[in-house]
Order: C-alpha cells, then sequence, then structure tokens
C-alpha cells in the first residue's frame, strides 16, 4: 500500500513539474528562446556554465558512488582502513588546477561578452549630413510604467516600445524615482536603471513581433521596486525597418492632434487628464503619467490588464486598488457613469496604426 503511495506521490510531483516547464517554451517571454544576437549570446553562457557545474555534480557524484561500493562494510569488514591520502601533493594539485581551468573556460566567455554588450562608441556616430547612423531610445523607469523617447526622432511614447529589426539599438537607461531594471527575457540585456547615473548598452531585434502572442515581446522590470514590482511590464513591437518609419511617421503626425469620433470623451480628458498625460507622440519625455497618443493600439491596460472598455474604466475608477504604489489619482467619485464611458471610448480610439 505504501510502495503504491510513493509511486503516486513521484507521478504527481513529476505532473506539477510538467505544467511549470510548460512555460519554458513562449518565445515571446522565454530565455530559453532567444530572438536577438545578445539574447543568444547570454544562452550560449547560460549552456555553458550549466555544462560545467553538471560536469562538476557527475564527477563528484561518481566518486561518491564507487567510494560507497568498493569500500563498503560487507565487503572489506569491519577493521579495514582505506589507505589515507591527507597531504598528498598530487590530489592537492589535482583539485586545484582542475577548478582553475573550470574557472577560466567560464570567465574568458563571460568578460567577452560583457564588454562586447558594453562596447556603444556607435551610438554617437552621424552620418555626413549630422543624422544619427543608429537608433537611440531613452528608457526612462518610473512607478510603475515604462517611457521610451527617441531624441533623433522627435518622438516618445510610453508602456510599448516599438523597434526596428535587424540592426542594433541602443538604450540610455536611466530612473526617475528608485532603482529599476530593464529587461527583455526573450532578446537579453537585463540592465539596472539607476536614478544616480545613466546606463548605455545595445540589443538586436532578429524576430519580428506579429506572428508572437498578441503580437509582441514582453519586458519586465527586474528589480523589487514596490508593492506592485510584479506588475511592472512592457511590451514590445518589433518591425521591419520600412514599418518602423511609417510608425514613427505617423507618430509625429499626432503634434497636430489624434482624430476621434468622441468629442464628449475628449473634452472630459482636457478637463481631468492633460495634466498628466499627453496625446501627442511628437516631443519629449519628462512627463508625469504616460504618453497617451497611441493607446488604442496597445494590447494591455496599465501594462497587465485585459486592454478593453470594462477594465480601462477599472484602472480610471481606482488605480490604487489595481496598482498599488503608483502616483495616478483615484477618479471614481469625480466622473459620471457616462463620463467614465466617453472618456473610456476616447482613449480606445487613439490610434496611430493603420
Amino acid at each position: 500500500m505504501m510502495k503504491g503511495l510513493k509511486k503516486w506521490r513521484l507521478f504527481s510531483l513529476l505532473a506539477v513539474l510538467t505544467v511549470f516547464l510548460a512555460g519554458c517554451g513562449q518565445q515571446e517571454l522565454s530565455t530559453l528562446l532567444p530572438a536577438g544576437q545578445v539574447g543568444k549570446d547570454q544562452f550560449n553562457l547560460l549552456m555553458l556554465s550549466s555544462g560545467i557545474m553538471l560536469f562538476v555534480i557527475l564527477v563528484v557524484v561518481v566518486i561518491y558512488v564507487v567510494a560507497l561500493i568498493r569500500f563498503r562494510r560487507s565487503k572489506l569488514g569491519d577493521d579495514f582502513v582505506p589507505e589515507q591520502v591527507e597531504g598528498s601533493q598530487k590530489l592537492e594539485l589535482i583539485w586545484t588546477i582542475i577548478p582553475i581551468i573550470l574557472i577560466i573556460i567560464l570567465a574568458v566567455p563571460t568578460v567577452y561578452y560583457t564588454y562586447k554588450l558594453g562596447d556603444v562608441k556607435a551610438m554617437e556616430e552621424v552620418t555626413d549630413d549630422g543624422k544619427a547612423k543608429h537608433l537611440v531610445v531613452d528608457v526612462t523607469a518610473k512607478l510603475y510604467w515604462w517611457e521610451f523617447e527617441y531624441p533623433d526622432l522627435g518622438i516618445v511614447t510610453a508602456q510599448e516600445l516599438v523597434v526596428p529589426t535587424k540592426e542594433k539599438i541602443y538604450f540610455n537607461l536611466k530612473a526617475a524615482d528608485v532603482k529599476h531594471s530593464f529587461w527583455i527575457p526573450a532578446i537579453g540585456g537585463k540592465m539596472d536603471t539607476n536614478v544616480e547615473n545613466l546606463n548605455k548598452f545595445y540589443l538586436t531585434f532578429d524576430k519580428e513581433s506579429e506572428g508572437l502572442k498578441d503580437g509582441v515581446f514582453y519586458g519586465k522590470c527586474a528589480e523589487l521596486c514596490g508593492p506592485s514590482h510584479s506588475l511592472m511590464d512592457f511590451k514590445v513591437k518589433t518591425l521591419p525597418r520600412d514599418e518602423f518609419n511609417a510608425w514613427a511617421k505617423s507618430m509625429k503626425a499626432t503634434e497636430d492632434g489624434n482624430a476621434v469620433a468622441n468629442a464628449a470623451g475628449e473634452e472630459v480628458f482636457k478637463q481631468s487628464c492633460i495634466g498628466c498625460h499627453a496625446v501627442s507622440g511628437a516631443g519629449e519625455g519628462g512627463a508625469q503619467g504616460p504618453n497617451l497618443a497611441s493607446f488604442g493600439d496597445r494590447n494591455r491596460v496599465a501594462g497587465f490588464m485585459e486592454h478593453n472598455e470594462e477594465k480601462l474604466k477599472e484602472w480610471i475608477k481606482n488605480p490604487q486598488k489595481v496598482k498599488p504604489g503608483n502616483v495616478m489619482p483615484s477618479f471614481e467619485n469625480q466622473l459620471s457613469e457616462q463620463e467614465l464611458d466617453d472618456l473610456a471610448e476616447y482613449l480606445l480610439g487613439l490610434s496611430v496604426e493603420q
């Protein structure tokens, strides 16, 4: 009876493990399915270090099993005393030299890839007419959202990073309040955003996001930053260069205003929201709240909720209940149901994608 129970316990454990491992195969958020060269380099380091650790474990297990079988009491008797090797220069050399070799094998590629990722001299390069050769994005982490400014293009967005594929994209990383960490698991990276200093690095995006779940890669804050740290997500759309240029042109065009069908909702926005939020993608970063120029094109409200009118109104009514610690005030007692309906319809209509 007990043997049967033990078998079922093992089966249950394996079943639970299978469920957890099933989450490792989603390309939009898995480090095990890298979609950029930086992610591939980091994956290679992960496999190398895992291989070294597995090698050490196997060696230790083999030595343990051999000793257990060869020197068992039933075979050699109670009075057997094995050869004493304390102070053996030969053995001490072996277990000193082998770890040094393993550390060198791991250290050389680690140092190489670290300096490779930190080589950002190219982000200062310009063409003959003074334009930047490479796309540079200024990333500002805030409680609990992300701002992405494209200084050379004169546009800014929030919560959704849009980049071209097949080229290096350079990032300036900083935080507006507390320490955060910028990470796109499937692409690579993970670098802190600090208040005191600016961190720089680059990423490459080899795969278009259109065929993925929700059509985006997932980005995260990887540094514990407050009560809603786990909800501090952002999304990444990767486009061919010509489509990215079209998107940037559409964002720039919002400088003259977004065409909207709900004038009543626009009026509510001007009275209640415009002090913190912009609806023009043209300009500079630094706003108190996320830029909403392309809000209708997003797939999440507040970074993690379903992108629909019901969830949007829930967020507007009581942001602290949904994402504790954020700086957006509650409008539950300030707007009527009709005003909420009009405002939600207006925001969902803000779009730059054709």
